[in-house]
């Protein structure tokens, strides 16, 4: 598949295989004290997929406020195309910004996003139904927060794919969390509880949805708090010396990358990142496609009625977990491996087919929650061995616009993923 290369293997330092050709640095790295560094990465990656999680778990609320409009899959096109667009400009307008700005930009508007809904439920809906300029503010809501996604995930995986694996490992396996603390399993566990705890009515349904929001904003003003504490720990600080020195060596011997210079340096990048991001859009157009839509719209139980949708969100996010938490104990380093099993995933159009029209058994609960949780798995281990590969193929000074390119691909699996969503089970 003409793929590329990870550095040869010899007794020089991870940091000065990614300098390429700049001068080995000889002061060994930092210890990351108290796994600090690693610990305020995993809350990171945790955090920026929250304000999603808190969107399409809000489902109940969501479809008793709007019943004739089809909640999930419209909020995940406005959430992926304004987020694919908003990465394209960076991509080309990196260079010329800074990450840190990005970033913290990003953070706050996904504070300002998840505040749309509680606000506008007490001065507004009050828990009326039908009143669909509403669902319009909620809709921009949901794009405001693809806008802050792009800023925050884009700056976080450039900005990981500057350190050493582990850091990405955190990232990207903080988007799934811990089993109690993932975003997406908390949010889960939280509908779960709220929707024995409280009446399904009107009252009951606005209490949960304020819940899920408040402890998204909550979140997000840790990440804040986090990511400006990063900067100042010696083990970041060393990398971002690192980068640097690679900067400035770039610039001794080839000038500024401006104009056209830099429009190429980002298409060679491209190609040397090409086949691990083309295996990112595979994995996310097969899981969007169905995940959350055709669980939540498409299957139904007699025996678990209404629970059904929320115990099979709830197993996605569990072995999605699973499965970015497997990287840290083994990581596939073949990337001809990873992307042929990106290639396999396609089976399961077929399969989850089978569970709407196949033989009968096939359309029970147990096929269903199998087929979900190996999604997830698959969905999970395969994305954490791809964004933990794909910055190294490129010098260090180029690992933050791989990065965001990687995402680049991430998003448009995403937004392509959403579209088939409406179109693969008719």
């Amino acid at each position: 598949m003409g793929l590329s290369v990870k550095p040869e293997p010899g007794s020089e330092s991870e940091s000065s295989l990614l300098l390429g050709n700049s001068t080995t640095v000889h002061q060994k790295p930092p210890p990351d004290t108290f796994h600090l560094a690693y610990i305020i990465y995993f809350t990171l990656g945790l955090g920026f997929l929250l304000p999603w999680n808190a969107f399409i778990t809000a489902v109940d609320y969501f479809s008793y406020l709007y019943p004739e409009a089809s909640v999930d899959r419209i909020f995940a096109v406005a959430y992926m195309l304004v987020g694919l667009f908003c990465l394209v400009i960076i991509v080309f307008y990196a260079h010329k910004s800074d990450a840190w700005v990005r970033i913290n930009v990003g953070l706050g508007l996904f504070v300002v996003a998840l505040l749309v809904v509680p606000v506008m439920d007490a001065v507004y809906i009050k828990g009326r139904v039908g009143l669909y300029d509403g669902f319009t503010v909620t809709v921009g809501a949901v794009a405001l927060s693809g806008l802050a996604d792009a800023l925050v995930q884009g700056g976080l995986i450039g900005a990981a794919g500057e350190l050493p694996d582990r850091y990405m490992q955190a990232l990207v396996a903080g988007t799934a969390g811990s089993a109690l603390l993932s975003a997406g399993v908390l949010v889960s566990v939280l509908r779960i509880l709220t929707k024995a705890v409280y009446t399904q009515d009107a009252i009951g349904l606005r209490k949960s949805a304020n819940l899920y929001f408040a402890v998204g904003i909550v979140v997000m003003v840790i990440c804040i708090v986090f990511y400006n504490v990063a900067h100042r720990l010696p083990v970041i600080k060393y990398h971002e010396d690192l980068k640097i020195q690679a900067v400035n060596e770039e610039k001794e011997e080839k000038g500024s990358l401006t104009g056209s210079m830099w429009r190429s340096a980002v298409w060679h990048i491209v190609g040397r990142v090409k086949w691990y991001g083309f295996g990112i859009l595979l994995i996310y157009i097969v899981t969007l496609s169905i995940f959350p839509g055709y669980i939540t719209e498409d299957v139904h139980s007699e025996i678990l009625k209404d629970w059904y949708g929320i115990i099979l969100i709830a197993g996605y996010n569990v072995f999605d977990l699973v499965g970015k938490s497997l990287t840290a104990i083994y990581l596939l380093e073949n990337e001809k491996v990873a992307i042929g099993g990106c290639f396999a995933r396609l089976l399961f159009f077929p399969l989850f087919l089978g569970c709407l029209h196949g033989p009968k058994f096939f359309r029970t609960e147990i096929p269903v929650t199998l087929l979900t949780c190996l999604l997830g798995l698959t969905n999970g281990y395969l994305t954490s061995v791809l964004m933990i590969l794909a910055p190294k193929v490129v010098q260090l000074q180029h690992a933050e616009t791989a990065g965001i390119v990687i995402v680049l691909f991430l998003v448009l699996g995403l937004a392509a993923g959403s579209i088939v969503a409406w179109f693969w089970v008719i």
